[in-house]
């Protein structure tokens, strides 16, 4: 249970989960715009409002968005709070693979080195 940029292991793992379906991102980028029902979300797909609310539950689970009652409508909107959290994790990846392609850069502009006993720009002449 490794806590990294205020994650647990499983909450990342969630978040991950969420991200990975393109509908559960557009809804995501769609909450982010404005606070929608989970009618109107589920209006703009191709699938069931049973499938719609699925994705949802995945991203409520993520806690990327967060819903609410009103009436009889199911609000939901997304969280920015756990949005500048995923943000913050993959930036803290993106850290970590450029300091390992600036160490790869500096060892590859290293000149060779050259072994005790050898010579460089030399090549053995027959009878040495």
């Amino acid at each position: 249970m490794v806590v990294e940029n205020g994650l647990t292991d499983d909450a990342t793992d969630r978040l991950f989960h969420a991200l990975a379906a393109t509908t559960r991102r557009d809804i995501l980028r769609r909450t982010i715009e404005r606070e929608q029902s989970v009618s109107a979300l589920a209006a703009e797909y191709d699938m069931s409002f049973a499938a719609v609310q699925k994705h949802v539950a995945v991203l409520e689970a993520a806690r990327l968005i967060v819903k609410r009652a009103e009436g009889r409508e199911r609000l939901v909107r997304a969280d920015p709070i756990m949005i500048a959290r995923a943000r913050a994790l993959l930036a803290r990846y993106e850290d970590l693979w450029r300091a390992r392609i600036d160490r790869l850069d500096a060892l590859l502009a290293e000149p060779p080195s050259t072994t005790p006993g050898t010579t460089t720009g030399t090549t053995p002449t027959e009878g040495e």
